[in-house]
């Protein structure tokens, strides 16, 4: 080997045991035997319970619309929150103002507060006039619609920041060669600042919509069909508790898992060849350094 081959050699470096890793895996495998070992011995819960529940009719209706409501109030909480994000970077002051003021309320308020002043807004406007006709805000506003608005203005709220955030990490560059094309800001922002902006906007989504799937259990307290309310109704029957909440749990876990799946491809996907293309423009950055004199 030569001086010059010596020195730019790379050393051998051997590959260490992973103890820490084989500890750490070991104690939580022990961990969660232990506690499963405590939990299944317990003579208060009755296991075999369970797996009928798991496909009990009226658990499974609550399921559905537990996924319909999540699915409807994200839909709103996206739609409206993308109209708010762009009020809030348009440099309207006026937009702005609005768009800074529903953040501000619908984000501040506890959602369960959201969802009793929804169902009792009958008690600010117990009916509409419309051409002489009278009409019951308490037939419109129902239990259903009561929790869909609560959940959807809520999450558009907590959309328009992830939004905002979104457009806002797209380089200005990108906004100043748009303008030198002569392209309009909205052609600009559908044609190229959003779908740079994707890829930053999905991952805080999913977990929008993870959170949102939980976070639906709450109109339970306006008596909502949901998976938890037909849970509490059949234990109030039956009285085993601690196997209902089971089987609503594994329901919750299972769709959670699902989605959380779905969210993983759906990163790959969007985020394919941004990492290469950092990686070449790395690559050029030090070729070109290599070749200055």
């Amino acid at each position: 080997m030569t001086g010059l081959e010596a020195a730019y050699a790379f050393p051998v470096v051997r590959r260490r045991f992973p103890i820490g890793q084989f500890a750490t895996g070991f104690g939580a495998i022990a961990a969660l035997a232990f506690i499963a070992a405590v939990v299944g011995k317990s003579q208060a819960v009755e296991w075999s319970a369970i797996p009928a529940f798991m496909i009990d009719p009226s658990i499974l209706g609550g399921l559905l619309l537990t996924l319909q409501l999540t699915v409807a109030a994200m839909l709103i909480g996206i739609a409206l929150g993308a109209v708010l994000s762009a009020m809030a970077i348009s440099g309207n002051i006026v937009l702005q103002t609005m768009a800074a003021g529903f953040v501000w309320c619908f984000r501040g308020v506890p959602l369960i507060v959201q969802i009793f002043f929804w169902f009792n807004i009958a008690l600010f406007v117990p009916d509409l006039k419309l051409g002489g006709i009278d009409i019951s805000v308490n037939a419109i506003v129902t239990p259903a619609v009561a929790g869909l608005l609560a959940l959807g203005l809520h999450e558009a709220a907590n959309m328009s920041e992830v939004i905002r955030a979104g457009l806002l990490s797209v380089d200005s560059g990108q906004h100043d060669a748009c303008r030198a094309l002569g392209m309009t800001r909205g052609q600009a922002l559908r044609g190229i600042v959003l779908p740079q902006a994707i890829r930053v906007i999905i991952p805080p989504t999913g977990n929008q919509a993870i959170g949102m799937l939980k976070a639906s259990a709450i109109v339970s307290v306006i008596g909502m069909e949901d998976l938890l309310t037909r849970a509490q109704h059949i234990y109030a029957r039956n009285f085993l508790v601690i196997e209902l909440l089971i089987v609503a749990s594994i329901w919750y876990l299972a769709v959670t898992t699902i989605a959380t799946v779905g969210q993983h491809y759906l990163e790959r996907a969007f985020a394919r060849g941004y990492g290469r293309r950092n990686a070449a423009r790395a690559n050029a950055a030090v070729a070109a350094e290599d070749s200055r004199p």
